[in-house]
């Protein structure tokens, strides 16, 4: 018998017993295709500048590296995150919470806007005016703690329907907002909403849908008081406007609430162009993001003569500036999760 045979052996044996030998072939793992992160999302120059832009930020040996204390996204709610028609779902829900507190208030038949409202009901929000408008918002979310209408909120969430749709409102998230705020924080990303809705409106149910936490959501508020009674301290809601998060306003909350320019925003509107212009004067790599409204079948189609808020100088610079616009009917498979 040759000596050959018996080399492998003797080597392993000159070894320290810590060490394990074998003389087998080594196994190799089986390749896997990677799983697409956003799948609701069309093979399109959208999606794939989005992938580019997050493979580049979180690679150390790129030129675009971001250390993950900066990896901050920013995100718009009404239109960016859910749908927003025929009014913002906010409005929906004060129409809703009038047509509740009626019959505790009798003289609101004949007092206006109050009257037409409970005439009207959701159409009614068109023939009044705005002046009128707030006071239907302030009446409907203030005089209650904040855990009442923490409470209210999360009660009319689980019980309403939007009025075409006929689904909770719930139901008309944006799946591929979903994945991309997922794949997002996969990638160490801490990522915030900021909204000019309500910031105590969202919180009920927002962390669940969205799984942002509710100190990660920014938006308007109300003043508040701390209250303290023979029997427990409580935060009371005031009929007085604290902070309207729109326009300016979003970038201002941003700097004063997050302390960090994101890298990362997205929105829908006018409302949201401040927020990107201030997210792109920097010296980070950034990325800004539009959604445009252009599936008539599917949600709806709106842009610049919007009722809600216009698509009109942001569609302008984002088209001059080379940010990414997402055409919902041709970048989305699908619009809404499915059940």
């Amino acid at each position: 018998m040759s000596t050959l045979r018996f080399l492998p052996t003797l080597f392993c044996g000159l070894l320290f017993a810590a060490t394990s030998c074998t003389t087998e072939e080594p196994k190799t793992e089986p390749v896997t295709e990677k799983t697409d992160p956003l799948p609701s999302w069309n093979d399109s120059e959208r999606k794939t500048k989005i992938m580019d832009f997050v493979s580049n930020i979180t690679d150390p040996n790129h030129p675009d590296f971001v250390p993950v204390a900066d990896r901050i996204a920013t995100f718009d709610n009404d239109g960016t995150l859910w749908s927003e028609q025929p009014v913002y779902f906010q409005l929906l829900f004060a129409v809703d919470r009038i047509l509740y507190l009626a019959p505790q208030h009798p003289e609101w038949e004949e007092r206006e806007p109050f009257a037409t409202i409970l005439n009207w009901g959701l159409p009614g929000v068109t023939k009044i005016t705005q002046e009128e408008l707030m006071e239907v918002i302030v009446v409907s979310h203030t005089h209650l703690t904040t855990d009442e209408f923490h409470d209210a909120v999360s009660a009319w969430m689980d019980t309403a329907q939007h009025p075409i749709k006929k689904v909770p409102y719930t139901d008309l998230v944006f799946q591929p907002m979903l994945e991309l705020i997922n794949y997002l924080e996969e990638n160490e990303f801490k990522v915030f909403i900021v909204s000019g809705g309500g910031v105590d409106f969202m919180r009920p149910w927002a962390e669940g849908v969205y799984g942002i936490p509710k100190h990660q959501i920014i938006g308007s508020s109300f003043e508040t008081k701390f209250v303290a009674t023979d029997q427990s301290f409580e935060i009371q809601r005031l009929p007085s406007l604290n902070f309207f998060d729109d326009k300016e306003a979003k970038a201002v909350a941003i700097d004063r609430f997050i302390g960090r320019r994101p890298i990362f925003a997205a929105g829908n509107s006018d409302g949201d162009l401040q927020m990107l212009q201030w997210t792109s004067t920097q010296s980070l790599p950034f990325m800004n993001l539009y959604i445009h409204h252009t599936d008539a079948e599917r949600e709806w189609a709106y842009d610049r003569e919007s009722h809600i808020d216009g698509f009109n100088i942001g569609w302008d610079e984002a088209k001059a500036k080379g940010w990414t616009v997402v055409d919902m009917a041709k970048d989305w498979k699908q619009i809404y999760p499915e059940k």
